[in-house]
């Protein structure tokens, strides 16, 4: 199967490529159209640009030359994607663009570019990017989060509260998004990835995400959940507990805060 993969040299081997891919996304930005794949029956499941697939082939060319033994799951059928083996020591997840329709396309808050390391079920090693908001983020299991911004060193960071912004998910019923602000906070669309490291991001309180089109939040949208998780975060599902460590059991919804005040408001502004 391979020799195993270090987390560490993982995050340290990809971290200039999620650099890459995050300058590409954001130079297209505003530049490229939707060319919908086909077979997909959700809108925002089936956007695709350009830009999708250039920040794509940016993460798996410097990963197939370094960790060519891996197997991927990656969000786009790209040239590199079809060279790795079906099966490998450890699995890498790949977004590219992460909220492409909404985000991304028309421009409705916050989308992600997200790498992900996972051993045994479990992620062992993240990276994720905000592109647009200029943030740049990676975690190793057991070790801490950093975060750096364009061009600087990456430092480590811990989930704090930062104001009252809130990340909602573009889904999020409108009586949750009424609840969210009668109870003071600030709701703001975003993707899955960016709601996961709400509380990494100045100004902001938390996010709260429900899977749309699926039963659960998938194995992409438990990236940025890791580094939250990794950075000291309160994470629960839609029912209070404890949001799943591992990539298969299923959560509903995604709930992140700083603090457990917070957690425990969002939670009461989901249920109703």
């Amino acid at each position: 199967m391979g020799r195993a993969i270090a987390p560490d040299e993982f995050v340290e081997a990809l971290f200039p490529a999620l650099r890459q891919a995050a300058a590409i996304a954001r130079a297209l930005e505003g530049r490229v159209a939707n060319e919908p794949k086909r077979g997909e029956s959700r809108a925002a499941k089936a956007a695709l640009t350009i830009a999708d697939t250039a920040a794509q082939e940016a993460i798996l060319v410097p990963l197939y030359e370094r960790f060519p033994e891996v197997c991927i799951e990656a969000e786009e059928e790209t040239a590199t994607a079809r060279r790795f083996p079906a099966e490998g020591p450890a699995r890498v997840v790949v977004d590219p663009i992460d909220g492409t329709l909404h985000s991304y396309l028309a421009g409705r808050g916050l989308y992600a570019v997200m790498v992900g390391l996972a051993v045994a079920g479990r992620y062992e090693a993240a990276l994720l990017a905000l592109p647009r908001e200029g943030f740049f983020f990676e975690a190793v299991r057991g070790r801490g989060a950093r975060r750096a911004r364009a061009h600087e060193t990456l430092r480590p960071v811990q989930a704090r509260r930062g104001g009252s912004l809130v990340l909602i998910s573009h889904e999020l019923p409108e009586p949750v998004r009424g609840r969210l602000a009668a109870r003071g906070y600030e709701p703001v669309s975003a993707s899955g990835g960016a709601i996961a490291v709400a509380p990494l991001i100045p100004g902001a309180a938390g996010g709260v995400r429900m899977a749309a089109g699926t039963p659960s939040i998938s194995v992409r949208g438990r990236i940025g959940a890791f580094i939250a998780r990794e950075a000291g975060a309160r994470l629960c599902s839609e029912d209070g507990r404890e949001f799943p460590d591992d990539l298969e059991t299923p959560a509903r919804a995604l709930l992140v805060a700083a603090e457990e005040a917070d957690r425990k408001e969002l939670l009461g502004a989901l249920a109703g």
